[in-house]
């Protein structure tokens, strides 16, 4: 991971055009590989066929090793049973036709949407994911009701706990509310998909706000 940083910092900050040559698939059948020797597990590598997928013409040496483009985007590792890990990647090559290295980090602000649909069944996916994100803003919000409890007894009032009881209450209104409006503007058939990627997504949102 050290070495990606360094080769990033390197890299020109202008605009990365969208890419579609022979390195996609050069570095493709690389990560394919590499993931495959971590675990006993074969997943399929992905990668996203959007405007994330960027090259970067590189043209130095990271270490010994010529390095003649980096390419970045997003993906997923889709295993055969479980959910499928959501990631950004980097993969060096030396030329459109030898790829050198490859790293990935997990993307956790992926939809879930899109990473339940990569598997066989969307609605039972959605549906872990929705239990995960509850059981860890449970978990947050116990943290916190009982900071502002012990705040509220050094004070000597309720102020803090009463706050928190109508931020909990507004955020699960505003949920219900803004999930609704979205499955309603998505197609009958995938409107109880959209309703629960929806209340995923908005329930890790606030999870991220309260760490």
């Amino acid at each position: 991971m050290r070495l990606i940083l360094i080769l990033l910092l390197g890299v020109s900050t202008g605009t990365l055009a969208q890419y579609s040559g022979p390195a996609v698939e050069t570095c493709l059948a690389y990560a394919g590989k590499d993931v495959k020797q971590t675990g006993a597990e074969r997943p399929a590598v992905v990668f996203d066929r959007d405007a994330s997928l960027s090259i970067e013409r590189y043209t130095k040496k990271a270490g010994s090793q010529f390095v003649s483009s980096l390419l970045v985007g997003n993906g997923a590792i889709v295993y055969p049973r479980g959910l499928a890990v959501e990631m950004s990647f980097v993969c060096l090559l030396a030329s459109d036709k030898q790829a050198v290295f490859f790293d990935w980090r997990p993307r956790h602000d992926a939809s879930a949407l899109v990473q339940c649909r990569r598997g066989k069944d969307a609605a039972t996916c959605l549906d872990a994911l929705l239990q995960v994100a509850e059981q860890d803003l449970t978990v947050l919000y116990s943290r916190h009701f009982v900071e502002a409890r012990q705040a509220d007894a050094d004070k000597g009032n309720d102020e803090r706990v009463a706050v928190f009881r109508k931020s909990a209450d507004a955020f699960r209104a505003y949920r219900d509310a803004e999930c609704a409006r979205r499955a309603a503007t998505t197609a009958a058939s995938g409107r109880g998909e959209a309703h629960t990627a929806c209340m995923v997504e908005l329930a890790r949102r606030r999870a991220q706000d309260l760490r």
